[in-house]
């Protein structure tokens, strides 16, 4: 059906038909009304492409990844997209995905998206504390939210208190005996990178404790093991390691056992993201749950009121994470090998902490 079939039926130029479809404020009342009627009794449903470039939006919410061609299978990115992607939808907006190695080539594809009008706003994936994206996107004047801080501040953003977790897990370690707790983590100036690495280091110097060995490279399970190998080769061994990520804690579980070191007894082991993989190592993973999907939820309360008309500078939220224990942590050994303090008896364990049957 098209515009110049009601234009036809009801004597009117197409013009006019098509303002008063587009909800122009020059076309009277009574003529919109006599459109909008004859537009439903024939069926004509507007192209949404026309009436997009009419109205100057594209609908649509970009979302860039920070990683290589072929690799959108991070555990964290996926969830963030899932968890996005239904709440765009209810909102009529579509959500555009794609990805770039991060630096020139990630931001030539953000003023890809701006520049040509593809998007009405963004969603920014793993902050840099001094983030190129966030620059351009403030100057723009684009509507768009972060996942995660930057130092300079001043826009919508929603963060996960990686300092307070990791604070946590390190007093959580301290207290099963451990002095020699090592980190391998992300690297520091990522965001997340930076504030979990504080947390550790804090905890460490509160209980009186050095810094022990820390390693840090992009997270994958790949670097996991290899920084876990450096740091178990050294003179002094960790007798535990809190790690950025479950990406990289489960590289550190791989390269425990590549040195015959079980986890949870000679080596203990926390992650961070409580990915699906955490809960079927063949040790369950201690991880912390950032809650993804409510950090998603108000990530796009944030963007839906900035579509609306609301200033962004002042929306930021610090959530927490909550702690998953499995079987990977637990009392520090003596220097013999044996566990220092009692064992935690089954009853004892949370459900996640017990053993898993296994096929």
């Amino acid at each position: 059906m098209s515009l110049s079939k009601i234009a036809t039926s009801l004597g009117l130029s197409v013009t006019t038909v098509s303002r008063a479809l587009g909800g122009y404020s020059d076309v009277a009342e009574e003529t919109r009304r006599r459109v909008e009627a004859e537009a439903r009794r024939i069926g004509y449903r507007a192209n949404p492409i026309a009436r997009r470039l009419r109205g100057g939006r594209s609908d649509a919410v970009g979302i860039v990844l920070p990683t290589g061609p072929g690799q959108f299978g991070e555990p964290f990115f996926l969830r963030l997209i899932g968890a996005i992607g239904p709440r765009l939808a209810e909102a009529g907006l579509d959500l555009i995905v794609s990805s770039a190695r991060s630096g020139s080539e990630e931001l030539a594809l953000y003023r890809q998206f701006v520049e040509n009008r593809r998007v009405d706003a963004m969603i920014v994936a793993r902050t840099r504390l001094e983030d190129d994206r966030v620059a351009y996107l403030t100057h723009a004047r684009l509507p768009f939210v972060t996942h995660g801080r930057t130092r300079a501040g001043g826009h919508a953003s929603v963060d996960i208190d990686g300092t307070r977790a990791f604070h946590e897990a390190t007093q959580r370690l301290i207290a099963f005996g451990h002095r020699r707790i090592g980190f391998i983590g992300a690297p520091l100036d990522y965001g997340f990178g930076f504030f979990r690495e504080a947390g550790w280091r804090s905890a460490l110097a509160e209980a009186g404790l050095p810094c022990a060995p820390a390693r840090f490279a992009e997270p994958s399970e790949e670097n996991g093991h290899r920084l876990a190998h450096e740091l178990l080769a050294g003179p002094d061994r960790p007798t535990a390691l809190l790690c950025a990520t479950d990406r990289l804690a489960i590289g550190t579980l791989h390269a425990l056992g590549d040195a015959g070191l079980r986890p949870g007894h000679d080596v203990s082991v926390i992650g961070y993201d409580n990915s699906p993989v955490s809960n079927y190592a063949a040790t369950p993973l201690t991880s912390y749950d950032p809650d993804i999907e409510g950090a998603a939820g108000r990530m796009l309360d944030m963007l839906l009121a900035q579509l609306a008309g609301q200033d962004g500078a002042a929306m930021n939220e610090l959530r927490g994470a909550t702690l998953v224990p499995r079987r990977s942590d637990g009392p520090a050994p003596d220097r013999n090998g044996q566990i220092k303090s009692r064992a935690i008896s089954r009853e004892e364990r949370s459900d996640d902490e017990r053993p898993h049957d296994t096929a």
